[in-house]
């Protein structure tokens, strides 16, 4: 079964929260597991009368923002681990749908290739409920002026991968990358190297 799509209040906790990952135009936010207990015997009751009588029905309705990646098979506690992905992609910052849906796309690719790598790092399992990829800066339009070239395609999987091997990279080296964590040369008064 498919775990529910992203609430307004899902992305309110993920957004308030300090991003644990970042990019020059995205941005990740965890969304922290809440635990769900039923308060009454009767919210139990109206839970199971809400059912269909005529049994489990199709998933038919999959709603295009919607993603999870299941980790079953990668491990878990109760062997059923799913995270859910919220994206935010104002249309500020990318003005066309083609721009935005082409992130969308590379975006569930991402955390779908870089998963099973997160959680086998081991600092993110079981208390993460979801993601949240925000897109924080536009891409230049002089430099992509096609809405959905090659050449921005590469450039946002190359930023959303990034942005995902930082949370799988060890602990020792804090979640930077290689070429953030290399020390920068030192200038000299007039600002050259």
């Amino acid at each position: 079964m498919r775990p529910p799509s992203l609430k307004a209040a899902d992305f309110q906790r993920a957004l308030g929260s300090r991003p644990v990952s970042r990019t020059p135009h995205f941005v990740l936010h965890l969304l922290p597991r809440v635990p769900q207990v039923l308060s009454r015997p009767a919210d139990a009751e109206l839970a199971e009368s809400a059912k269909l009588s005529t049994g489990e029905g199709a998933d038919t309705n999959v709603l295009v923002d919607d993603f999870a990646a299941d980790l079953s098979s990668k491990g878990g506690a109760g062997g059923q681990l799913a995270w859910r992905l919220g994206l935010v992609l104002p249309k500020k910052q990318a003005k066309r749908s083609v721009t935005r849906s082409l992130m969308r796309h590379q975006a569930r690719e991402a955390l779908r290739r870089h998963a099973p790598a997160v959680l086998a790092q081991g600092r993110y399992g079981d208390d993460v409920d979801g993601w949240v990829v925000r897109l924080r800066a536009p891409f230049d339009r002089k430099l992509f002026p096609s809405a959905a070239s090659d050449a921005l395609k590469a450039l946002v999987r190359q930023e959303l991968d990034e942005l995902w091997l930082r949370l799988a990279a060890p602990a020792s080296a804090g979640g930077r990358s290689a070429t953030e964590s290399a020390p920068l040369p030192a200038r000299d008064a007039r600002g050259a190297a």
